[in-house]
């Protein structure tokens, strides 16, 4: 797939990896529709690509937790450019807790927008890009094959993400779709700092080493060469496929190893 004058959705554009893909998008002449909560930062956004790309944009606020938030991204893109080829289900939550001292409404609501959000909008995206023999793309983890510490929440929902990508990939084999689960290494950004703790709220500063992570405009730019190669699964990083095929193989001592890495965070979980 040539991305060139594509009608792709962005949802959790306003930051981070989000943010990147509608740069990286651009510079590749997709016509762009962003969806996020923070719309005075989308608004800015889409009026920088437009002026420096010569591509559309469009702003639509929205929270992926909603139904009708993401019923109405959908048809506002519809309404705007009549179709869809891409949908990038990137909105994400993260966490920082052990289960034990952890409020249960924060796993209800990385479920609701980490899985939730990427079942709502490929529902209604679905029949356009049936149309279209388009992408539905997840941006998901390696906590997605591998449960890790303090993650619960976490976890749970990519696990749950990687699971309705994969049955959707089945379903679609002969339509001629293309469903990507895209899995990027630790990213710098803007996760760690808005991941909720035991109590719901945002932590406001990270655990780990940022400079040493991925940046977004590198996953940014991995995932829109897989959109254009059709690829089925991306794993970005060395270290993340290790921990797939450890995990497949030997998965107590991947128990043991993912302990002991994860003990080496800033003011540790689990020591």
């Amino acid at each position: 797939m040539n991305l060139k004058d594509k009608v792709v959705i962005v949802t959790g554009a306003s930051s981070g990896i989000g943010k990147a893909l509608a740069f990286e998008l651009a510079k590749r002449g997709a016509n762009l529709v962003l969806g996020a909560r923070q719309f005075v930062s989308l608004c800015e956004i889409t009026a920088v690509l437009e002026k420096d790309f010569g591509i559309r944009a469009l702003a639509v606020q929205t929270d992926v937790s909603k139904e009708e938030d993401c019923k109405m991204l959908i048809e506002q893109a519809k309404t705007t450019f009549g179709g869809i080829d891409v949908l990038i289900n990137n909105a994400g939550l993260s966490m920082r807790a052990l289960f034990n001292d952890l409020d249960l409404s924060v796993i209800k609501n990385l479920m609701d927008v980490n899985f939730w959000g990427t079942v709502y909008c490929t529902k209604y995206a679905l029949p356009e890009i049936l149309k279209n023999q388009g992408s539905v793309v997840g941006v998901s983890s390696i906590a997605g094959y591998r449960g890790l510490p303090g993650r619960t929440g976490y976890s749970s929902s990519k696990f749950a993400m990687n699971g309705f990508m994969e049955a959707l990939r089945t379903e679609l084999l002969k339509t001629g779709v293309h469903v990507m689960v895209a899995c990027p290494g630790f990213t710098a950004s803007n996760i760690r700092v808005t991941a909720l703790a035991k109590d719901g709220l945002a932590h406001g500063e990270t655990s780990m080493e940022e400079e040493k992570m991925m940046s977004a405009e590198e996953v940014a730019q991995r995932i829109c060469d897989g959109i254009e190669k059709r690829k089925r699964t991306l794993i970005m990083t060395r270290q993340g496929k290790l921990a797939v095929w450890v995990n497949k193989l030997f998965p107590a001592f991947a128990d043991k190893k993912v302990f002991e890495l994860f003990a080496k965070e800033k003011n540790p979980l689990i020591s």
